[in-house]
């Protein structure tokens, strides 16, 4: 295992290099999207750290600790078990390595314990916090830790990785894909699976529908941007009741990892509609400016170009009240129905007649 196989992330890269020419920080923090290579960097590190690829890539090193969260937060008892593992000494590396993958979640108690450790810790002890957001950890938690800052990933990286998946795909579709993961591996086998190609038809259907349905009802546009989002949920319980199926977990633990999983994918599932709808409306600015090569939906050219002329105004303000409520769901614990339907109702005023 080596950086090499971290896509892009040229910073990120630097500074674990530079780490592991001198010596190492007792506190690193890999902040970044997901699906940009956070988790795989992470077990790279650990394998230069510990000078062995092979039982780091299958969690077997014993001076190699992993924590996942399982639930929905990571809790106090889990950070305590790790603390309680810190404290021993290495068995066969001259460190021992703590990853911390998901450690957004990390609640305001566990945080506290795992704070005394990143204040002291010892000698021997490097530890990895994995995280998607920055927001939800303190400030003193992130002020002991080396920042590592992953980005999204460039068009051209994703559509390699496209053509790798699905070399059928004509150039058109590809383009399309790659522009609608938004610069995150994770999201192109999503865009793949014919389910998900379905969900989006129906969800730039919606999309039209705002300007071009005369009965378009803000309500039902925003069940239908739910109804997709549960179908992701579903799936995504699937896979995790499939994943703890061999795993001797408490009846609790295993619920709540199954939840985190559902609400997970639905979550994003919400956020990748809205990055999609934002695009959309976007693209109808870009071809009514003449600037087709760059739309994020090449794919729909044809459909773009019959709905562009006259929208540019709307179009525009109906791309920055999609990127408000992109904001809000991000940031904020808000309903999705009742910010769904909102911004319904702000798509079709700004849509409602050309402009």
């Amino acid at each position: 295992m080596s950086f090499e196989a971290v896509v892009e992330q040229a910073e990120a890269k630097r500074l674990l290099g530079a780490a592991l020419a001198d010596e190492p920080a007792h506190a690193y923090l890999f902040h970044g999207p997901a699906g940009v290579g956070k988790r795989l960097a992470a077990r790279a590190f650990a394998a230069a750290l510990l000078g062995d690829d092979e039982r780091v890539w299958r969690s077997a090193h014993p001076d190699l600790y992993v924590l996942e969260p399982l639930g929905d937060q990571i809790r106090i008892d889990e950070v305590r078990e790790l603390r309680r593992d810190l404290h021993m000494r290495p068995f066969e590396a001259d460190r021992r390595v703590y990853l911390i993958f998901g450690a957004h979640l990390l609640n305001a108690e566990a945080a506290d314990a795992l704070l005394k450790d990143l204040e002291e810790p010892p000698p021997y002890a490097v530890v990895v916090l994995v995280a998607d957001e920055l927001g939800p950890l303190p400030e003193t938690i992130r002020s002991r830790c080396q920042l590592v800052p992953f980005r999204r990933l460039s068009e051209r990286a994703v559509r390699a990785e496209v053509d790798r998946r699905a070399p059928g795909l004509s150039p058109e579709e590809a383009t399309a894909v790659a522009r609608v993961a938004a610069g995150r591996l994770d999201r192109v086998e999503r865009l793949l699976d014919d389910d998900a190609a379905r969900r989006r038809l129906e969800l730039l259907s919606v999309a039209r529908a705002v300007y071009l349905g005369p009965d378009f009802q803000p309500a039902a546009a925003a069940q239908t941007v739910l109804a997709l989002a549960s179908e992701r949920a579903v799936e995504a319980r699937a896979r995790a009741e499939e994943t703890i199926a061999g795993r001797e977990l408490p009846d609790r633990e295993a619920e709540q990892y199954v939840k985190r999983a559902e609400r997970g994918a639905e979550r994003d599932e919400i956020l990748l509609a809205l990055e999609e709808l934002g695009a959309w409306y976007r693209d109808l600015v870009v071809v009514a400016a003449g600037a087709e090569r760059a739309v994020v939906h090449y794919d729909r050219l044809a459909q773009l170009a019959e709905d562009a002329p006259d929208r540019g105004a709307g179009a525009e303000q109906a791309a920055e009240a999609v990127r408000d409520t992109w904001r809000s769901f991000e940031e904020f614990n808000v309903s999705p129905p009742l910010a769904l339907e909102a911004l319904f109702v702000r798509l079709q005023q700004a849509l409602a007649a050309p402009a």
